[in-house]
């Protein structure tokens, strides 16, 4: 069983998660290494939480954009807990991937978990011209 911080993980109400995002976290828990290495498919994760292929996509996403899970690159069927959230063997290895983590996200080497930057939704009828009356 490995040790993950209470404290880190009681701040993910703050990040607007699915309740299918909060189940697909909790499977890549119950998965990973110490470090937070996951190496499971998504319809692996899916057959964990009995979700939908597609709907376990749909979480998967929502905790990469919310940078709650990351994805290697050129890595397939890998992802990496952010090392605040992941579980480690010894409260040693705990307090050295929290301390590290909180370094590489000063050095902006690390993104910070966060809500995705709102967006202007763009309205279906704003690249319709208005009609313009004729005097």
């Amino acid at each position: 069983m490995l040790i993950q911080s209470h404290l880190a993980m009681a701040q993910l109400y703050r990040l607007g998660l699915s309740k299918a995002a909060y189940d697909v976290l909790s499977a890549m828990s119950e998965v990973q290494h110490s470090g937070g290495e996951v190496n499971a498919s998504q319809a692996e994760l899916a057959a964990l939480v009995k979700l939908s292929k597609n709907r376990t996509s749909i979480a998967v996403n929502q905790l990469v954009e919310r940078h709650v899970v990351l994805r290697p690159e050129n890595r397939y069927r890998s992802y990496n807990i952010h090392p605040l959230f992941a579980g480690y063997n010894t409260v040693e290895e705990l307090e050295a991937g929290i301390t590290d983590a909180l370094r590489a996200i000063q050095a902006g080497e690390l993104p910070e978990p966060s809500m995705p930057a709102a967006t202007t939704p763009v309205r279906h009828l704003a690249a319709v011209p208005s009609r313009q009356k004729t005097a």
